[in-house]
């Protein structure tokens, strides 16, 4: 399907340069950003011994408590057979266990360990400095407000989280 152009104009054509103003635009901004972020937290978790997927499934344990594969699968956004190794690695490590659900042999839940919240724990001081390098270019203020923006976006007020 052809775009609404005038005759004699072009289309917005995507970038993913600065000053790009197609429709895709922040999307792709957001990617960027994404993979900029998403490196310097890897950074700061590879002293520990965990990579970002490890450290998002410890996120649900420690927000959420014990919680069966499935529901894990579904917060981190992860497949069911990733997940499985994902919980394997940090079961290897100690950082969590598989236990059980009462009432339903079928389902495992998993729960993070001691030794998990220790690695939570450590990440987050780790993670500090490399945070703020992050946002070195910002202004006062403004890391603040883009979380804010951001937080808009993934959560909209209609709830389509």
């Amino acid at each position: 399907m052809a775009a609404d152009v005038s005759p004699g104009t072009t289309p917005s054509r995507v970038t993913d340069r600065p000053g790009d103003t197609s429709p895709f635009a922040l999307g792709l901004l957001l990617r960027r950003a994404h993979w900029r972020a998403a490196a310097v937290m890897e950074e700061a978790l590879r002293p520990l011994g965990i990579e970002l997927r490890h450290f998002a499934v410890l996120i649900v344990l420690v927000d959420r408590g014990p919680t069966v594969q499935r529901d894990l699968a579904a917060a981190t956004g992860s497949d069911k057979a990733a997940i499985m190794r994902i919980v394997d690695d940090l079961e290897r490590r100690g950082l969590a266990v598989r236990k059980n659900v009462p009432g339903d042999r079928r389902a495992r839940a998993v729960e993070i360990t001691p030794q998990g919240v220790e690695i939570f724990d450590a990440a987050h001081v780790t993670a500090e400095p490399l945070a703020e390098r992050l946002v070195a270019d910002l202004s006062p203020g403004e890391p603040e407000k883009l979380t804010d923006l951001l937080t808009r976006i993934a959560y909209p007020a209609g709830g389509e989280a």
